[in-house]
C-alpha cells in the first residue's frame, strides 16, 4: 500500500511538472497555444481524487490503520 501511495504522489508531481513545462513553452516562437497544460492539470486532479478514494477504501477494508494523536 505504501508503494501505491508513493507512486500516486510521484504521478501527481510529474503531472504538475508537465503542466508547468507546457505553460512555459506553449505559444512561443509563433506556435499556437495548445490545451496540453489544461490536460495535465486535469490528470493531476484525477490522480488526487483517485488517491483519496483508494486511501479511504484501504482504510475501510483494514489495509491501513490511523496512528495519529491518541484520544484521551
Amino acid at each position: 500500500m505504501k508503494w501505491f501511495i508513493l507512486l500516486a504522489f510521484v504521478a501527481i508531481v510529474a503531472s504538475l511538472g508537465s503542466a508547468l513545462y507546457f505553460m512555459m513553452r506553449d505559444g512561443q516562437d509563433g506556435r499556437p497555444k495548445t490545451s496540453n497544460m489544461a490536460r495535465a492539470l486535469a490528470f493531476r486532479v484525477g490522480f488526487s481524487i483517485l488517491l483519496f478514494v483508494c486511501i479511504l477504501v484501504a482504510w475501510k477494508l483494514g489495509y491501513i490503520h490511523p496512528s495519529g494523536i491518541p484520544l484521551k
